[in-house]
């Protein structure tokens, strides 16, 4: 990372923002040479980027012709308007986490069923779901990313700023927000 200072150094923030952000994006290379960005749920777990997928389509043929990937979540956190007077004040905070890693389909049962539990958590938290159906899991692929490198960012401002943004990240606050 060109700038050091803007390193997220604290795995935890880097695993809070996988535990909550809900939509990644998977990034893999085309049998045509074409890289390929896509959203998709996902859910980190054991240091493991997990998602499922049907049996066919661009995802998988991408995997299995190069399974190195990388993947990526941002948090939008505010928009610092500017002025008349002051126009390079508008800025943007956030904080986002890129990974790379090698891909890999799930063939053993019990990690798809542990894959998909996790996904059910996530996205349904305090939910309860029953056991899944064998014809779902049939045509349910789930892929595993296993991680290389992981590299957290952020730009939270300076000073009066930057301890609001901290404040809104802490307390909560609907996300992004707009700061005059």
């Amino acid at each position: 990372m060109r700038k050091a200072n803007k390193r997220i150094t604290d795995f935890g923030v880097i695993r809070q923002m996988l535990d909550t952000c809900h939509v990644g994006r998977l990034g893999t290379l085309g049998a045509d040479g074409w890289p390929r960005i896509k959203p998709l749920n996902f859910a980190w777990h054991e240091g493991r980027i997990y998602f499922h997928c049907a049996l066919e389509g661009e995802k998988l043929d991408d995997i299995r012709h190069e399974d190195r990937v990388c993947f990526e979540v941002d948090l939008p956190i505010a928009y610092v308007r500017g002025t008349t007077e002051t126009p390079c004040r508008a800025e943007y905070l956030y904080r986002s986490v890129i990974m790379r890693g090698r891909a890999r389909l799930v063939e053993e049962p019990a990690e798809k069923v542990l894959a998909l539990d996790a996904l059910m958590r996530k996205y349904q938290p305090g939910g309860t779901w029953g056991s899944y159906p064998e014809e779902k899991l049939a045509i349910t692929v789930i892929v595993r990313i296993d991680v290389e490198e992981v590299v957290g960012k952020e730009e939270l401002g300076k000073g009066e700023l930057r301890e609001r943004a901290l404040a809104m990240l802490a307390s909560g606050a609907p996300l992004p927000a707009v700061l005059g």
